[in-house]
Parts: C-alpha cells; structure tokens; sequence
C-alpha cells in the first residue's frame, strides 16, 4: 500500500514539476498553451511577390554580397505561399507561425504585431511612423488606349482615391481633382499584384458603373508576371505592389495610386504583442528560429 502511495505521489510531483516548468501561457483571447520554447515556422511569399520584394528590402532581408549583387536571404525552411489569402489561411492555422501581409487585407483571424512599439495602422502609415510601407503602382506602355488613360484618371480623382482611403489605404496626393469621363467603351485587362487586386476591384466596379459598355478585366497574378504580361501586351495595365526595376521602367510608364503598410502577422493564440526590426529580420533570416528568442 505504501509503495502505491509513494508510486502516486511522485506521478503528481512529476506532472506539477512539469507543468510549472512549462513555458505555455494564456494570451489575451483565451487560447492557451502557447509554449515559447517552440520553433518559428517561417511563412514568406514567393519570388516575384511585389509584397516579398518590398517587405525584404524594408526589413534588411535582401543584402548585398561582395560582388554587389543584391542577395534575398529569406530563411531556406520558409514555408512560400504565393497569395495574401494563402499567408493569412497559413498563419490562422498554425499557433507558431509568422507571416507578412498587405495591411488593407488584415482581417481577425490573425494579429498584426506593432513594430517597435508603433501599431500597424492607416493613420501610423499616413503620418509615417509605421515604417513597414510601399506604394501600389500601376505600369502601362506609351500608347495607352484612351479607355485605359481615362481609367487612370478616374483611379488618381477624387472619386477614385476616396475608394483608396476608404479600403484602408493611404491616397498618393491630397491635391486631386473631380473625375469627368471621356465616355470610352470597350475592354481593358488589368494583371499583377494579388496585394493591389481588392482595391483595383474595387475601382474597376466603380468605373464600369460610371462608365456603361465598359468591361475591365482584373487577373491577379504576381507583380513580377502583370509587368511582364504588359510589356508583352496581354495586358493594358500592370499592377505592382512594389518599386518597379529599371528593366521595367525602360519600357514602361508608372504611377503610384495609394500607399500600403505591410503588416507582420502571427496567430491569435500567440502572446507577443511586439517586435522590433532587428528581431524581425532575424526571424526571416533564419537567426532566431524560436519564439523564446523574441521575447528576450
């Protein structure tokens, strides 16, 4: 009977040994478990996101070698999704993931975290605290249809940055006129950036209703391919959620239409609040590859 006492006893001690060493805590919306000790899994965009491209080059990702040549140092074991539903549904499924998303598609299956204590906000990126930023720009060739000038116009009107700001967005220019359409008809395609597509739909409807017999097209692509496919011409109008690179810019024309945070997101269930820019580029770097090393 001792024996059985004793054997009890120290399978109690055991559990509570083992549960005050835990590491797991409760975050604010009541998930719990969330164990620091546990590794970072790494969620990235793929090659020719406008949102990688701009989010590497912000944080120190891409780096030089020493020949010069920019280098992206995203940590080999990241998991590569190639769409903002694709990171968001990836971090919203797994406790112990990060990822980095265009901030106008934030929604609450995940949590933004603020970056060295300023919150990613609209207002933080209007005023400029918030430093993770970029523009949206759109690219055309010279010999733009009429239809697609005039949809231009509209984008960059009073009309069409209202759409901007009210879809989370920051306008390009507060000096702005009244649109006044040119009563084009016909088809336009717009490709490229998954980040810029929610807007650019958003626009597009817009558009189509102030502008009846026009039909505008919208293909979510990539930064990368909407440059291409409008320098081959199987698009009138590219979309990129970037800078575009001098091969780009020598065959096209540019213009940015909003200004768009990037905020970094982990899962509800994860308790840090706050990171900094040192830490993230840490994480995207593969040098801190646990999330006990974050807190520190």
């Amino acid at each position: 009977m001792k024996k059985i006492i004793s054997l009890t006893l120290v399978v109690i001690m055991s559990f509570i040994f083992a549960t005050g060493c835990s590491k797991s805590s409760t975050s604010k919306d009541g998930v719990e478990g969330f164990d620091t000790s546990n590794g970072i899994n790494v969620v990235s965009r793929e090659d020719g996101s406008g949102t990688r491209g701009a989010f590497v080059e912000i944080v120190g990702v891409l780096e030089k070698d020493e020949n010069g040549n920019e280098v992206d140092k995203t940590y080999e074991e990241a998991i590569i999704q190639n769409s903002t539903d694709a990171v968001m549904t990836t971090v919203a499924g797994d406790k112990y993931s990060i990822g980095y998303i265009s901030l106008g598609s934030l929604s609450d299956t995940v949590k933004a975290l603020k970056i060295d204590g300023v919150e990613a906000s609209f207002e933080n990126v209007q005023d400029g605290s918030y430093k993770i930023s970029r523009p949206f720009n759109i690219a055309y060739k010279k010999d733009l249809s009429p239809l697609g000038e005039d949809f231009i116009n509209f984008i960059l009107s009073t009309e069409g940055q209202k759409i901007v700001v009210d879809e989370g967005y920051v306008q390009v220019s507060t000096d702005l006129s009244d649109y006044n359409s040119s009563k084009e008809k016909g088809n336009l395609t717009v490709a490229g950036s998954t980040s810029v597509t929610p807007v650019m739909e958003k626009l597009a409807e817009k558009y189509e209703e102030l502008n009846p017999g026009t039909s505008i097209e919208i293909q979510s692509t990539g930064s990368s391919a909407g440059m291409q496919s409008t320098m081959e011409g199987s698009a009138d109008i590219g979309m990129a959620s970037r800078d575009l690179k001098d091969s780009e810019m020598e065959k096209l024309n540019h213009k940015p239409i909003a200004i768009d945070g990037i905020a970094v997101i982990v899962n509800t269930g994860n308790t840090i609040e706050d990171i900094s820019f040192d830490k993230i580029k840490a994480i995207y770097t593969g040098d801190s590859t646990t999330w006990d090393s974050i807190e520190k």
